[in-house]
Order: C-alpha cells, then structure tokens, then sequence
C-alpha cells in the first residue's frame, strides 16, 4: 500500500450508518477497509466507494467470535494498521409488543456485537495506536446511554457501556496522540431503527449523519451527540432523580406495555 494513502476500517459497513460513513470517506488516497455481514449490500458500498476513487477491502470476518477477530486484526500490521477505526457494527433487540421481555440468548447475542467486540477491538489496536503514536478510535453509542429505555434494556446497557469504555480509553490514549470519539446519535433512518418500538422524534438520514460524525472526528470531539434537541433531552434524563427520568420517559412513549 503506498505511505500517502489512509487507511480507514469500518465495521457495520453494510448498514445505513456504516455505509454512509464509508462513502463519506471515499476519495482518491484513501483505502476503506469495510466489515459488513450482509455481502450483497456491502459490495453495493463498496462499489459506491471505488467510483468515489477510494480502494476498498472487504471482509465479513465473525466479531463476536475470539478466534477470527484476533486473527484478523494480527494481520494489521506495521504499514497496515489503520489510521482511523469506526466500530459501527450493531444490533437491537426489545422487550416486544406484549412486554415479554427480552431472551437472554439474544441479549447476549447484542452484549457480544454492541459492547465486547469492540472492545476487543481496541484492546488490540489501542497499544498499537499509542506505540505508533497516532491514529483514532471512534465507538457508536447512542443517546440511550442517557437513560436506560424500558423498552430496549440490553441495548440501553450496550450503549451506556461503549460509551463508559470510549471515554475511558480516550483519558489514557490522548497524551500519547492517539484520539477517541463516541458518537451517541437520535434516531438515523434504518431497517434497525424503523424496528425500535417508540415514537422517533428528529430522525436524521444516514447520510446527514455522516456528516456530523465525519466532521466531529476530524475536531477529535470527545463526545458527538445529534439531534440537539433530543440529546438535551435525553442528558436531562441521566441527570435528573432516576424515579422523575422513569416517569417522562413513559409520558414519551418509551414505556413498558401495561
């Protein structure tokens, strides 16, 4: 790979998000490494991308599976390690319509994607990263990370963790030159968030947000948070006595089914 050109790695590439950011970076000098498990709707990406001028990769390696992922990231080395990581791959669950509740089995599921395949992520590329002294780590949270939805309890909790865990991370990288970012956006338009139970207020496109994280990671923003509305709001909520929080959020229509 020639020395001028910038490695990007995006995980959750074949989503709205992680689409929109690849072709937000997709320019001549720059190489896009793209995860995504959804095949088809990856390579649509990527072909989008390369007609951008941007080299592209792909790869639909397992993350939540120890062996694959360390394998696949031993192999990013030296002159291959990437100078910007987005870790954008995801998933949501719910308690149902009925209020059931959620299966651990897919609890754990989301716990393994949302929060420790990340994780396991930086835990490789972080020391590399502060070695080398440069390169970025950007994690997507979500402003459920505020407070806790009934409705979407392991997300919440993935959210809020992902969120603790970037901001930990960018306290011990920052003076070793290494910048971290957690994006906690409102609802994007996507298969995932037309499934989420709840009403939707400001619902941003993938490509607006985009827009707003590109620009937020190029500031080395500690937290980028949109829309401004809702994330006052949902700041108020993590803020204020937990029993009032509960009660608005159920006058919102985030609330359990009765």
């Amino acid at each position: 790979m020639p020395a001028h050109r910038r490695l990007i790695l995006i995980t959750g590439a074949s989503g709205a998000i992680g689409g929109a950011l690849a072709c937000a970076y997709a320019e001549p000098g720059v190489q896009l490494l793209l995860h995504g498990r959804n095949a088809t709707a990856l390579r649509a990406v990527a072909d989008r991308c390369s007609a951008l001028g941007a080299h592209t990769e792909l790869t639909s390696v397992e993350l939540t599976d120890d062996h694959q992922l360390h394998n696949w990231l031993e192999e990013l080395h030296h002159d291959t390690l990437p100078d910007l990581v987005i870790a954008c791959a995801g998933m949501n669950i719910d308690i149902g319509r009925d209020g059931a509740g959620e299966s651990w089995e897919q609890s754990a599921q989301l716990l393994a994607l949302n929060l420790r395949a990340p994780m396991a992520m930086a835990n490789v590329l972080a020391p590399r990263m502060k070695a080398r002294g440069s390169g970025q780590l950007v994690f997507i949270s979500s402003l459920a990370a505020w407070h806790g939805l009934p409705v979407t309890p392991s997300y919440s909790a993935s959210k809020a963790g992902i969120k603790a865990y970037g901001e930990a991370l960018r306290g011990w990288l920052a003076p070793y030159g290494v910048g971290v970012s957690v994006v906690m956006p409102g609802y994007v338009a996507s298969p995932m968030a037309a499934a989420m139970p709840g009403p939707k207020p400001w619902q941003w496109s993938a490509e607006r947000a985009a827009r707003v994280i590109r620009r937020g990671i190029e500031q080395d923003l500690a937290r980028i948070s949109f829309p401004f509305p809702l994330n006052v709001g949902s700041w108020w909520l993590g803020v204020l006595p937990a029993g009032l929080s509960q009660r608005l959020v159920r006058w919102f229509g985030y609330g359990a089914p009765r």
